[in-house]
């Protein structure tokens, strides 16, 4: 698949063959929704708030920090939330709970980095609704559920859609996959509580999120931190396996670090011969790789942490929409 986005930004040759199936992917789309909205496919409700955050296209567009930070607001506002993620990149389908010790290969790496921050408990699950079902069981303080990256997982019944949308790529070439980056149709979005733009301007009734990121800590030392100021003299290489490489490239370009880039696929499970670079300084590193070199990293690996901020209007309304479950479930 990864050798298909060169295709999704804009219309080649390729496309007489793509668009086809593309245009047959929509019809299937369609009608598996519309098979859970009339309830013919069964979904589960869970007995709190689930609030669904996803996006409508592939690749990153910035879900697990969004994830984090409603989670922590959440907290900071006492409610006890609860994060259920497939585990996508792990092996593991059962549900289970991820912990700081966990194994990014059983886990996955995202479930692992949103485990690592602390925030609140974090269950995975190739059945999400099983999962949370497990973890209120397990976990029985929790008041809400966030649902990483579960937009397209009707299985699991919502009460608040939160769609995430990458402001500097769009929606490509506006087709549906295989022949664009589209996992459903830019319509989808009108049935979405909230959609949120990471990095760009976000239109009327949006909200707008950026990722923010200036301190570095010492995958060895954790303890150990730094700032831009500490690599400019060094030979530094950049390494990042997510959804959208030059994202973190250019973030490290703003704060002033030379570098050489390497891009990995996302969920890439390294090996510690990936990252033996010769004349090498420091490996600077996202936090979602950062949790699957943790058994062989020594003093050059870095990890920037990452942060999402937006607008203090989109915690009002989830709060709002959360009062309201409790008052319809009393």
């Amino acid at each position: 698949m990864h050798w298909l986005e060169q295709h999704w930004y804009q219309i080649t040759p390729l496309h007489l063959i793509l668009l086809p199936i593309s245009l047959l992917f929509r019809v299937l789309v369609a009608v598996r929704r519309t098979l859970y909205r009339c309830h013919i496919f069964h979904s589960d409700q869970l007995t709190v708030p689930v609030i669904v955050i996803g996006n409508i296209t592939v690749g990153g567009t910035g879900k697990t920090p969004l994830t984090l930070a409603l989670a922590q607001q959440l907290a900071e506002h006492g409610r006890h939330p609860l994060i259920v993620s497939r585990g996508y990149g792990g092996i593991s389908r059962q549900a289970q709970r991820v912990d700081m010790s966990s194994d990014a290969r059983q886990a996955g790496d995202e479930p692992l980095l949103m485990a690592r921050r602390g925030i609140c408990p974090v269950w995975i699950g190739k059945d999400r609704a099983a999962a949370a079902q497990a973890a209120l069981h397990a976990h029985p303080q929790c008041d809400v559920v966030l649902c990483d990256d579960g937009l397209q997982h009707y299985r699991l019944r919502r009460d608040i859609e939160i769609a995430v949308l990458d402001g500097a790529r769009g929606f490509g070439n506006g087709l549906m996959l295989p022949a664009g980056p589209l996992r459903e149709p830019v319509a989808r979005l009108q049935t979405a509580d909230a959609i949120v733009v990471n990095g760009g301007e976000a239109a009327s009734g949006q909200y707008a999120m950026r990722l923010s990121g200036e301190v570095f800590y010492n995958l060895s030392n954790p303890g150990k931190t730094a700032t831009a100021e500490h690599f400019l003299a060094s030979r530094n290489h950049a390494v990042a396996g997510i959804g959208h490489p030059q994202r973190y490239f250019r973030h490290l370009e703003t704060m002033g670090i030379p570098f050489t880039a390497h891009a990995f696929p996302d969920h890439h499970p390294y090996r510690a011969s990936d990252l033996a670079f010769e004349d090498c300084d420091a490996i600077l590193l996202t936090e979602k790789d950062a949790v699957k070199c943790i058994a062989f990293a020594d003093t050059r690996f870095w990890v920037l942490r990452v942060d999402a901020q937006f607008e203090p209007t989109l915690i009002d309304l989830i709060l709002r929409k959360i009062t309201l479950h409790g008052s319809k479930t009393a």
